[in-house]
């Protein structure tokens, strides 16, 4: 294993421990890889060259124990260097956790090997600030669909379940409807009907204030009617997830959250586990 990985590794798992004591908030509804299955291979990569969010260093930590008990072989990096063509090939997905303006991480060189990749049948999940601040990077804009706008608070609000959603593992089970509580993202445009999008979740924006006060301040808008939270993208030959959830690990570990992401992984993996 990259030695930059094995130590961001070594140290998240640390911090697993300090935070996350009480196993309890793993239970064993999360759905484990058969006996008989290759594990997935998961990198979360969790740098920044914009906006930091303080919890990332528990996000981190929350997804290798939750990722690591549903079955799949997790590591962790900060080093934008791990991100090669050496290195991603021995992974099936890369998770971006709130990496935001991930355009001016990578070199071009960089850039290049992750495109490569994707294009291979690799998997691309991004969470929450993923994709905020990536007009930089032409070709992670074009996959995204969107960018960054405002947000809201913490707060409840009620979840719409697209039916072609209902079916999808990552929001199965929850029915067409219903409440949950997270800081939701404003984006710069809904990514509904973009070529290969599929939309599992959106959001009721009547249910809550879409966007916070700092933000109503900078002219920071709602989306309206059509507000996706939840999509699936099928892309020149890869996968991407996104979802608004991981601010912080409240917004994850819950039923829903666990499943989501698990799931999330698990379909990201697919391009590549069928060739």
């Amino acid at each position: 294993m990259n030695t930059h990985i094995a130590l961001v590794l070594a140290l998240c798992t640390a911090i697993q421990f300090a935070g996350f004591a009480d196993t309890n908030s793993l239970r064993a509804e999360e759905p484990l890889s058969a006996a008989n299955e290759t594990p997935l291979r998961v990198l979360v990569f969790s740098a920044t060259a914009w906006y930091r969010h303080p919890e990332l260093p528990r996000v981190n930590g929350f997804l290798t124990s939750l990722l690591g008990k549903a079955g799949f072989r997790v590591a962790v990096s900060e080093t934008a260097a791990d991100v090669s063509a050496t290195t991603l090939a021995d992974y099936d997905v890369i998770v971006l956790n709130s990496t935001t303006d991930i355009g001016k991480t990578f070199d071009a060189a960089q850039q290049k090997a992750l495109v490569e990749w994707f294009r291979g049948g690799g998997g691309i999940v991004g969470i929450h600030a993923a994709i905020v601040h990536h007009d930089y990077w032409p070709w992670f804009s074009k996959l995204a669909g969107c960018d960054f706008n405002s947000d809201s608070e913490f707060v409840k609000a009620k979840l719409l379940v697209d039916p072609k959603g209902q079916s999808h593992p990552a929001a199965q089970g929850f029915g067409a409807e219903f409440w949950y509580t997270a800081d939701w993202t404003n984006h710069t445009r809904s990514v509904t009907n973009l070529p290969g999008i599929q939309v599992l979740v959106h959001i009721d924006e009547s249910t809550y204030d879409p966007v916070r006060a700092a933000f109503k301040e900078r002219g920071g808008k709602p989306m309206g009617k059509d507000h996706p939270v939840v999509w699936t993208r099928e892309f020149e030959g890869g996968r991407f997830f996104y979802t608004e959830l991981g601010h912080e690990t409240r917004s994850l570990d819950t039923k829903f959250g666990r499943q989501h992401l698990i799931e999330g992984v698990r379909w990201a993996a697919g391009a590549r586990r069928s060739r």
